[in-house]
């Protein structure tokens, strides 16, 4: 440890990025127990003592007309944060995810002579590849939580550390499948399926009602079959109540809160928009079925620019078809419903998965929040930022 006190600027604009945030906070304080953070974080972040200059809440837009309407208000935000830096420089920078903000910010900090870190990488290997040299104007290190995402910065030489995914680090190697049915009041000879139709109110609108249709032609294969609907937090709890009472009344689904993790543990098969939650599911061991849908507009668009063979992080880090896909016409409950009655009932298919999904757990289990602070410090080491006597381990 070391008494200097380190002054820490970082931002995170959603959930998932504080999580983050509050691993590399506490482990940067085993190394500074006085330094001083502040920035934009939540709860966690706020916990690991960031002094909060912005409620985070500013930053969690999603979806381009949202971002649109906001977009003045986070130019005007953007613009205060740099001033602020450049006139209270901070030893360095962490911009996590939210690359549309953070790295915008990233670029003027570095341009002031300010070290600036992004901690997870934008999909820049999977669209948009033409954003490697904005990240290479702004960014002095890149933290991925994946391993072909280093590759894809070492090969354009920018500073990269892989340093796994936090999710792996917590979610156990073995799931305790009869324990999470417990707690869920479900026997445990009852077979489970999970809906996790998306967070964000424009996924619940697109995938809730095809999912619950696909629900329902399952429970005709199968009367005996338990549903598992997550919701991600109240608004979203409160729409797919209503869904249900309106259009699904006589379908038994278990509608939860904030219970995805053991929504999942208890699980036998998973049907699962396509994003971050993929990788949990994977992590958890679970066959899946992967859907998304989009407007016509956005997909057009979208599909043009994504050179990447595949949208789901089981496959991606894979680099094969694992799981089935079924994106915007193929999203039916006809053809959801047939994928995951594979994913119950073919046996050779579903240890497969274990076997195969197990092997990635392991490669994404490093220690990521330590190992991102490593990083960290490795790069004020170079930069003449902190004493040279302190300890720093090779990255």
């Amino acid at each position: 440890m070391n008494s200097q006190r380190v002054k820490i600027a970082i931002v995170a604009g959603e959930a998932s990025g504080d999580i983050l945030g509050a691993g590399l906070l506490q482990a940067l304080k085993s190394h500074f127990p006085s330094m001083d953070v502040e920035g934009i974080g939540g709860d966690l972040m706020l916990a690991q003592g960031l002094h909060s200059l912005y409620p985070m809440e500013r930053l969690s837009v999603m979806g381009l007309t949202e971002v649109l309407g906001r977009l003045p208000e986070l130019l005007k935000l953007r613009k205060r944060l740099a001033e602020h830096w450049k006139q209270n420089p901070p030893d360095v920078f962490i911009g996590i995810d939210a690359p549309d903000f953070t790295l915008g910010l990233e670029e003027q900090l570095k341009a002031a002579g300010i070290a600036t870190v992004h901690y997870v990488s934008p999909s820049v290997w999977a669209w948009r590849k033409k954003r490697i040299f904005k990240i290479k104007r702004s960014t002095d290190l890149m933290l991925t939580l994946l391993p072909f995402e280093a590759a894809f910065y070492e090969e354009h030489q920018q500073r990269v550390a892989f340093v796994g995914h936090p999710l792996a680090d917590d979610i156990p190697l073995v799931p305790d499948v009869q324990t999470a049915k417990s707690q869920l009041n479900i026997a445990s000879s009852k077979r489970v399926v999970a809906l996790l139709p998306g967070s964000r109110k424009s996924e619940v609108s697109q995938l809730a009602r095809v999912f619950l249709q696909t629900a329902q032609a399952l429970h005709k294969h199968d009367p005996d079959l338990v549903f598992l609907l997550p919701a991600a937090n109240q608004k979203r709890y409160q729409e797919l109540k209503t869904l249900i009472a309106e259009e699904f009344a006589e379908l038994d689904v278990q509608l939860l809160l904030k219970q995805s993790q053991i929504a999942m543990e208890a699980s036998d098969a998973i049907l699962i928009a396509s994003g971050t939650a993929t990788l949990e599911a994977m992590l958890y061991k679970k066959p899946m079925v992967v859907a998304y849908r989009m407007s016509s507009l956005t997909y057009c668009i979208l599909s043009r620019m994504i050179t990447s063979q595949w949208v789901s992080l089981p496959n991606l880090l894979a680099q094969q078809t694992l799981i089935p896909e079924l994106l915007q016409q193929k999203a039916t409950p006809a053809l959801m419903t047939e994928a995951l009655l594979n994913a119950l009932d073919n046996t050779g298919y579903r240890e497969s998965l274990v076997d195969r999904f197990t092997e990635i757990h392991l490669r994404l289990r490093q220690g990521a929040s330590e190992k991102a602070a490593d990083a960290v410090l490795s790069l004020m080491h170079d930069k003449g930022l902190m004493p040279a006597d302190l300890e720093v381990h090779n990255v």
